[in-house]
């Protein structure tokens, strides 16, 4: 059953992290298929830990692109590596240093400048690593023949393919090899996963995947953060929480696992609640340092 047509409007617009301002009628103008639109995004940007993988050694000022989190300002930065269309591929070391979010986060824009509804996914990766959920975004679109949802993971280039050996198709992510951030809470919170990994070099647990479902309902709703933006409810480091943040998480997890049906508790939540609403000010775990949205 389709969505609600508001909920479809809903996310046909613009968020505030995804409108190209100036840089509108160069989303315009690019291909209108997805496969073109996931070549569109390979060819602008550069995932900070494949990198080296390409055969390109980052400066740290290089490296800083990560922390950019709108898009114009992402794009401003391609332009001023290469001033050339967005539909034309940069070479490597002209590229947007980002990562899985900002793949998503363009893809998802650009989606929407066309009029389809679309939304960046915050979860787990199941085909990074045998055994392991790595932290990872995808893009979500809305398909009227398929009559669903559909994942697309617009990272994965010929090159990673060539080292990962998916066994999907990236551009129909399956939600087994995706799982969105409150499905992988639901299931360690029931026994069905373990929550030791989940998460993303020496970091996991389920204090990460909090952080995550947090990131993933603020999406939903039109606040694509960074991927180590942190505040509100989110646990610290390593914490071990207690029954009431579990609840928090309960009820947040069940909020994300069907949103088109929650979308008004959604966003209540994400305007009312300051466990989740967020705010003007976050901190950059990466950084260690607060910083103005």
């Amino acid at each position: 059953m389709p969505p609600r047509q508001d909920v479809l409007d809903f996310y046909r617009r613009q968020s505030r992290m995804s409108d190209p301002g100036p840089h509108l009628d160069a989303l315009a103008a690019l291909p209108r298929d997805i496969a073109a639109l996931a070549k569109t995004a390979q060819g602008l940007i550069l995932h900070e830990h494949w990198s080296g993988a390409y055969g390109q050694t980052l400066s740290d000022e290089r490296r800083s692109e990560v922390h950019l989190r709108a898009l114009p300002a992402m794009l401003d930065q391609i332009l001023a590596h290469d001033p050339r269309p967005l539909a034309e591929p940069r070479a490597l070391e002209d590229r947007l240093i980002g990562n899985c979010r900002d793949f998503s986060l363009f893809t998802v824009a650009a989606l929407r400048v066309q009029g389809v509804p679309a939304r960046a996914r915050c979860g787990f990766g199941a085909y990074f690593e045998r055994g392991k959920f790595v932290d990872h975004w995808v893009a979500e679109y809305w398909s009227d023949a398929r009559e669903r949802w559909v994942m697309v993971d617009a990272q994965i280039d010929d090159f990673q393919a060539g080292r990962l050996h998916p066994d999907f198709d990236a551009l129909d992510t399956p939600a087994n090899r995706f799982l969105a951030a409150g499905i992988a809470w639901r299931a360690c919170r029931a026994g069905r996963k373990d929550p030791a990994a989940f998460g993303i070099m020496h970091m996991h647990g389920l204090w990460f995947i909090a952080g995550n479902v947090t990131r993933d309902a603020a999406s939903l709703t039109g606040m694509e953060m960074m991927a180590w933006d942190c505040w509100g409810a989110m646990p610290e480091v390593g914490e071990d929480m207690n029954p009431e943040g579990l609840a928090w998480f309960d009820h947040l997890a069940e909020l994300t696992r069907d949103p088109d049906v929650a979308f008004d508790d959604l966003i209540a939540v994400n305007q009312d609640d300051d466990r989740q609403r967020v705010p003007p000010v976050v901190f950059n775990a990466v950084r260690q340092m607060s910083e103005t949205v």
